[in-house]
């Protein structure tokens, strides 16, 4: 493959994560490399010089995705370098945590108790977010379910590989 093409997509990945999430685009161009990169487990250093970029920008990339339960360490035995890459239940993780709308929902929550007997028009934006999160709380996990046999449908008529690494 041609590397320019390889890092064009990288940015893309990039750009996308800083529209959508306000991200340092950085840490999409790390997501988007462990996309598409072989081997699928890089250091630090690799990672800074395929994607032409400070080892602390990339650190610091690695260390939001981690947060984000994106990404894996690993280090081989008689390593001295820990290696990085995307974990292999990522997109199971992004739809089967309900406990991240159930947080938002109780801090809506607490706005409404705070704002008290306001006027409808000040408690409508509070009401909405408490209404939304309870609605995805409550949704995730039938649509966490629908996308593990989705996903196993594909696997199953040969369209996604399967196999060890990549369940849940």
């Amino acid at each position: 493959m041609d590397i320019d093409v390889e890092l064009a997509f990288a940015d893309e990945v990039g750009r996308h994560f800083a529209r959508q999430n306000a991200l340092p685009p950085m840490t999409g161009r790390v997501a988007g490399w462990l996309l598409i990169c072989d081997p699928p487990q890089q250091t630090i250093a690799e990672l800074s010089e395929v994607l032409r970029a400070s080892r602390s920008a990339v650190s610091g990339a690695v260390s939001m995705l981690e947060e984000w339960s994106w990404l894996q360490r690993s280090r081989a035995a008689g390593e001295r370098v820990d290696r990085v890459s995307l974990h292999p239940a990522i997109w199971s993780r992004m739809v089967d945590k309900p406990a991240d709308y159930t947080s938002l929902g109780a801090v809506a929550h607490h706005g409404l108790k705070v704002l008290g007997e306001a006027p409808p028009s000040r408690r409508a934006r509070l009401l909405e977010a408490a209404a939304f999160a309870d609605f995805l709380a409550e949704r995730m996990p039938a649509l966490a379910a629908e996308w593990r046999a989705h996903r196993d449908a594909l696997r199953a008529s040969g369209e996604l590989p399967g196999g060890s690494g990549t369940s849940s």
